[in-house]
């Protein structure tokens, strides 16, 4: 193979492999469920794109043909990422989810923790 075409592919796998690595540590650092939500389905779905066209080029340039696989898998990324991220969206508009919750081991304080506490002594219900 061609090592300009290998370089190209070699840093198209660089780039999918940062999109992937910053959808994840969004997933992780948000607090907000809205922005949780945003990172991995746009950052994540570009690398995983990227590497499924990797795939596709390579195996077409080393004489294997285009395979369906990697095709029908990048078809279906496509089409349900943003679906299901806007089924998720629309049931935590329904639940009026702000924040994640809070791990029983999280020892950071949850804003909405105070919130709860006070409407046990006669405020609002709890959402």
């Amino acid at each position: 193979m061609n090592p300009l075409v290998e370089l190209l592919l070699s840093a198209l796998l660089l780039v999918s492999s940062f999109f992937t690595l910053v959808g994840s540590i969004g997933l992780v650092r948000f607090n907000q469920f809205f922005k949780r939500l945003h990172a991995p389905t746009k950052a994540t779905t570009m690398g995983v794109g990227s590497v499924l066209v990797v795939s596709v080029i390579y195996h077409a340039l080393i004489g294997n043909g285009l395979h369906p696989h990697e095709l029908l898998i990048t078809v279906f990324l496509v089409v349900t990422s943003p679906i299901s991220a806007h089924m998720m969206s629309k049931a935590s508009l329904s639940l009026q989810l702000r924040h994640r919750p809070q791990c029983p081991t999280d020892e950071t304080p949850n804003p909405d923790a105070s919130d709860a506490d006070t409407a046990g002594a006669g405020g609002n219900p709890p959402r």
